[in-house]
């Protein structure tokens, strides 16, 4: 399964690019981990740099998923991976690769983001209904309290909510199960401090 494992490599790499550090560099001549809340994401970006850099971050990190889901299997997909695994649990573990990148970086010694960009990215190739539902949530929570912790943690919990309502395979449930788990475990600083009161609104 040469295609596979290349692919899978290929993904996760795609996903390592850091891409709120290499612009924290080009901008500002800093390392985002030693500004703001050091998180390397559009967050603190926004944060550090403002809202342009931000918002090509955001939609860069976004691109990586969409990019490792949509476009590797137009090289890499072939009738060996879809006799043993399929195309769309193929594409999912694409998924889980380009987000494992993008939160344990092999290009900031494994360690990165909270990966809800690259997620999303993901998710919008592989479910857009999943991500169009908890996009809604995000900004349902996010104008109520403003802290953007609450609104990632509060969507990433309805991702295999709105992956049942919307009667998706069962692999399509776990693997929204596991971006919960993933995204709200990469949160858990974020969750210390909103217990202590001390998470910052961003507004």
């Amino acid at each position: 399964m040469i295609n596979l494992s290349i692919s899978l490599i290929l993904a996760y790499l795609i996903g390592s690019i850091p891409t709120s550090f290499i612009f924290g560099k080009i901008l500002k001549n800093i390392d985002i981990r030693k500004h703001g809340s050091g998180n390397v994401g559009a967050t603190n970006v926004f944060r550090v740099a403002g809202k342009i850099p931000a918002l090509i971050v955001l939609l860069l990190d976004i691109f990586k998923g969409s990019f490792a889901v949509l476009f590797l299997p137009e090289v890499f997909f072939n009738n060996a991976i879809g006799i043993t695994i399929g195309f769309e649990v193929y594409q999912i573990l694409l998924g889980l690769f380009v987000i494992s990148g993008h939160v344990w970086s092999v290009f900031l010694k494994f360690k990165g983001g909270k990966g809800v960009a690259t997620t999303a990215g993901v998710i919008l190739v592989l479910a857009p209904k999943i991500l169009i539902g908890s996009l809604f949530i995000w900004i349902l929570v996010f104008l109520a309290f403003r802290i953007v912790s609450v609104a990632s943690i509060t969507a990433s919990i309805f991702l295999p909510i709105f992956a049942i309502i919307f009667h998706r395979p069962i692999y399509m449930v776990l693997f929204c199960v596991l971006l919960c788990i993933f995204g709200t475990y990469k949160h858990k600083s974020n969750i210390k401090r909103l217990i202590r009161g001390e998470e910052k609104k961003l507004f």
